[in-house]
């Protein structure tokens, strides 16, 4: 079944690149109020350091389950008024706004990991069109100009979100302490602020930008007449996954050993900072509390570095070449990571923050950008969604099994945490360096 577009598609100008990539900015702003927070209410709900990876399994087994599906499904869906990838964004923004105004809320450990898992579904939902929607929308001149600016409204919304917590306790003086089993006042009303600029951004897109119809007349036809449903669904993305691109495959495995750093650091980042840097206690203790705004407010900082250093990405890959490029920027987040170690004085933080960001920002955009022009046109959604695998195994191993590294091998220890992540960009710059081979472009 054919799903090319009429014709060549136009060039599109600045303003419309802006209108369809402003959805991934409240996208973002629900993920990065998730990634800088739920640490920390996992731990003010009572949980130990050696038990967060697991309760934060909700997101990738996740996006393993719901993203090739969500993928596939949006690459058979047309509707003439809504179009292909624009009902994903919708619904999933809903549903995941709704989640985010219930989450300050829980009351206990299951309940927060239970709405962590609606969220994270949602905004799965939302988030996995958005790279097939570069593709569908944008002539293969304009791909990187695409991606580029998904990575500026990426380091937009994270720097914002990042930071509310700082700016709620700081400039609208809300609490950011709490008693054990509640959440601070600053955190909660970072949530409510997070679930409205999530839905009020995926919406600007959803009713700004149009999507190209399918060329084939029979499309509708086609689409209703195929057999098989979930079944062939199934076998459809089984069969892409066993005959990826070699290129593809590579890349999937730089992408296998850089997010668990990412992760590490999501995972206990906001606390080290808190127990580490600052010496606090627990949850009641205000200097635990100063030290935990104190780090989402430098996590803040790693997203304005993405956002300012992907305005010059485009031109250092063009003059080295993206594999090159991406691995320079993962070893200069190898170095943030592991140099929290080293810190003795907060404001080095942001220093840490600095190679981080950098490495953020071509994680976003390099990876895909050296995917471009080797997957099937008709098929882009199920590959996306193929790729993010890639992204939610390394999750899923270090949320089962990185507890038991912690408690019995770490000594909860945060910053072994964040070296080990370090250590594990370092391995994927090396396969990037040495296995992907390409044209400067």
């Amino acid at each position: 079944m054919s799903t090319a577009f009429r014709g060549e598609k136009p060039s599109l100008g600045l303003q419309q690149i802006i209108n369809m990539s402003v959805g991934f900015f409240g996208i973002q702003f629900g993920w990065d109020l998730q990634r800088a927070n739920m640490g920390r209410i996992y731990e003010n709900l009572g949980a130990n350091p050696d038990e967060v990876p697991l309760l934060f399994l909700a997101a990738p087994l996740t996006g393993l389950l719901v993203q090739p599906v969500v993928g596939y499904m949006s690459d058979r869906t047309w509707h003439p008024r809504w179009g292909r990838r624009r009902p994903y964004f919708m619904i999933g923004a809903i549903l995941s706004s709704i989640a985010l105004i219930f989450m300050p809320h829980s009351s206990a450990l299951w309940m927060a990991a239970g709405l962590l898992w609606v969220l994270d579904v949602f905004g799965n939902v939302a988030m996995e069109p958005f790279r097939a929607f570069v593709t569908d929308q944008l002539p293969d001149s304009q791909v990187n100009r695409g991606f580029i600016m998904q990575s500026l409204m990426i380091g937009l919304g994270g720097s914002i979100a990042s930071a509310l917590p700082w700016l709620m306790k700081n400039v609208f003086e809300f609490s950011n302490t709490a008693i054990a089993g509640e959440i601070p006042d600053n955190v909660r009303w970072s949530f409510y602020l997070g679930a409205f600029f999530f839905i009020a951004a995926v919406l600007y897109t959803v009713f700004s930008t149009k999507e190209y119809p399918p060329s084939d007349p029979d499309f509708i036809k086609a689409q209703q007449a195929e057999q098989g449903g979930f079944v062939h669904g199934v076998k459809e993305i089984f069969h892409a996954l066993t005959h990826m691109p070699v290129r593809m495959r590579w890349v999937s495995l730089v992408q296998f050993f850089t997010w668990p750093g990412l992760f590490l650091m999501w995972f206990y980042y906001t606390t080290a900072v808190a127990v580490n840097v600052f010496k606090g206690q627990d949850a009641s203790d205000p200097v635990y509390a100063a030290g935990a705004d104190f780090g989402s407010l430098t996590l803040s900082f790693y997203s304005v570095v993405t956002f300012l250093f992907a305005l010059v990405l485009p031109t250092i890959a063009d003059r080295w070449g993206r594999s090159i490029t991406h691995a320079v920027c993962l070893l200069a987040g190898a170095i943030g990571l592991i140099s929290v170690n080293f810190i003795t004085d907060k404001y080095w933080l942001f220093g840490s923050m600095v190679g981080v960001g950098i490495a953020w920002a071509s994680i976003l955009s390099m990876p895909y950008a050296m995917l471009s022009g080797v997957l099937p046109k008709d098929k882009v959604g199920i590959y996306m969604g193929i790729f993010n695998f890639f992204i939610v195994l390394p999750e899923i191993i270090a949320s089962l099994g990185f507890g038991w590294l912690m408690r019995e091998v770490l000594d909860n220890d945060r910053l072994a945490a964040l070296t080990v992540g370090g250590a594990l960009m370092v391995v994927a710059s090396l396969i990037c360096i040495v296995f992907i081979k390409e044209k400067k472009q």
